[in-house]
Parts: structure tokens; C-alpha cells; sequence
């Protein structure tokens, strides 16, 4: 599709990205840093917190009120947040979205990512975080497993918190979408059960500017810059 970029805009002077659920700073510094760093712009990696969501959402405020134009993005519920800033500000602040592995659109309910934040909530709640992260680990790739125990060992015990928060988020609607300013870039794991493809495809058709890079489950565990690299590239496509 088209760039959308506003005639004259300014580019942009900083990356402000956050982490998916249960996730965090570190990973997203992994994830997005060598991108900004290709753009020639350095990154705001977000921390979560308490109200994920607005917690999120008044940080890139703060650090957008520093900048011209940004670009924002995001992993799975950060994507989401990322194009509702998005689509709130406009594309005289938003020079761009990135959003790496979109999980649902609209309401959360019969989500598959929502259900398993949900449940992972429920048994923190019920069994604590080591248990937890032993039934995690048994059913998930081993690069996944280690990276969730990091970040759950150090977000807990906020992580229940937040982790209740992302599933009870509402995304922006298809409808919403359409009305985008900014280019969207979205990079999805066609093999990804949480994250569907779905979601990625439905997302970039309802955009006016957008550009979708698939990768596998193996390629992002490989290397997470591969999300934001992807992103990234998309973007260069979609604005020249």
C-alpha cells in the first residue's frame, strides 16, 4: 500500500517500544535496539507496571512529549497499545507503528493469548511462581522457556498483575484500523498458535499503509532482533 506519510513531516527521533505479557525492558531492548539503531534513532524500551495498559499508554505520552514524531511499537500486547497510541495521536506525532506479533483484535474473550494470560494468572495465583514456570517449561521450546523464566522470576509479583490486565484489553477494532494515519508495519510467525496470522493479516488489511513480514517460531527464536528488523525494514518500504 501507499505511504500515508504527511507532505513535509519531520522523521522521526526516537523508537519507544514495549515488551509482550509477561515480558519486559531487557527483552525489548533485544528485540528492537538493533532496528533503532539501523534508523539512526535510539530506543525508550517500557517497562511494565501496575495498570499495564495506561501505565503504558501515559509513558510514551511523557517520552512523545520530547519528539517532533516517533515511531512506536511493540510485542503482542504492545502492539496493541502501540497502534492505540497510534491511532490517537495521529500521523503528525506517529511517524510509524511497529507491531510484532498482534494476538487479537476488538475484544479479548476468545482470544487464544488472552485465555492462556488469564490461566498462567490463575495459576500463579494458585501455585505459585516456581511451579508455575515448571509447568511452563514443560510445554514450551526451550529458547521460550528460558526467556519467560527470566522475566517472570523478575516481574513477579507484579506479574499476575499484569499479566490479569493485558487479558481484559480491549484492541482497537478493524474499523479503528481504517482510520490509521500512520504506516503499520507488522511482523507475525505464520506457525505462532498464540499469536495467530490471522490477526496480522486482518490488521494490514484494514490499515490504509501497511506491509506484513512473516518469520517462524525457529527464525524469532533464533534471534529476537528479528522482530524489530523486520518491522523496520517494512516501514523503509512503506515510507519511500
Amino acid at each position: 500500500m501507499p505511504s500515508s506519510d504527511p507532505v513535509g513531516a519531520v522523521g522521526p527521533t526516537v523508537l519507544i517500544a514495549m515488551p509482550g505479557t509477561g515480558s519486559d525492558g531487557d527483552y525489548v531492548t533485544r528485540a528492537f535496539g538493533p532496528a533503532a539503531a539501523r534508523l539512526g534513532v535510539p530506543l525508550v524500551a517500557l517497562e511494565p507496571s501496575s495498570d499495564l495498559v495506561t501505565s503504558y499508554l501515559s509513558q510514551i505520552d511523557d517520552h512523545a512529549a520530547e519528539h517532533a514524531r516517533i515511531l512506536v511499537g511493540g510485542v503482542s500486547i504492545g502492539a496493541a497499545v502501540a497502534l492505540r497510541w497510534a491511532l490517537r495521536a495521529g500521523a503528525d506525532r506517529c511517524a510509524g507503528v511497529f507491531a510484532a506479533l498482534p494476538a487479537w483484535t476488538g475484544r479479548p474473550e476468545t482470544a487464544v493469548a488472552a485465555s492462556a494470560a488469564r490461566s498462567t494468572a490463575a495459576d500463579l495465583r494458585t501455585d505459585g511462581l516456581e511451579t508455575t514456570i515448571a509447568a511452563m517449561r514443560a510445554g514450551s521450546p526451550a529458547w521460550l522457556a528460558d526467556e519467560l523464566t527470566r522475566s517472570w522470576r523478575a516481574l513477579h509479583p507484579g506479574l499476575v498483575g499484569h499479566l490479569e490486565d493485558a487479558a481484559d484489553h480491549t484492541a482497537p477494532e478493524l474499523a479503528e484500523i481504517a482510520t490509521l494515519g500512520s504506516p503499520l508495519a507488522i511482523v507475525t510467525a505464520a506457525d505462532d498458535p498464540i499469536h495467530p496470522r490471522t490477526v496480522a493479516l486482518d490488521w494490514a488489511s484494514a490499515a490504509p499503509t501497511s506491509a506484513v513480514v512473516e518469520i517462524t517460531l525457529e527464525i524469532w527464536g533464533r534471534d529476537p532482533a528479528v522482530l524489530g528488523n523486520s518491522c523496520a525494514a517494512a516501514w523503509r518500504d512503506l515510507v519511500r
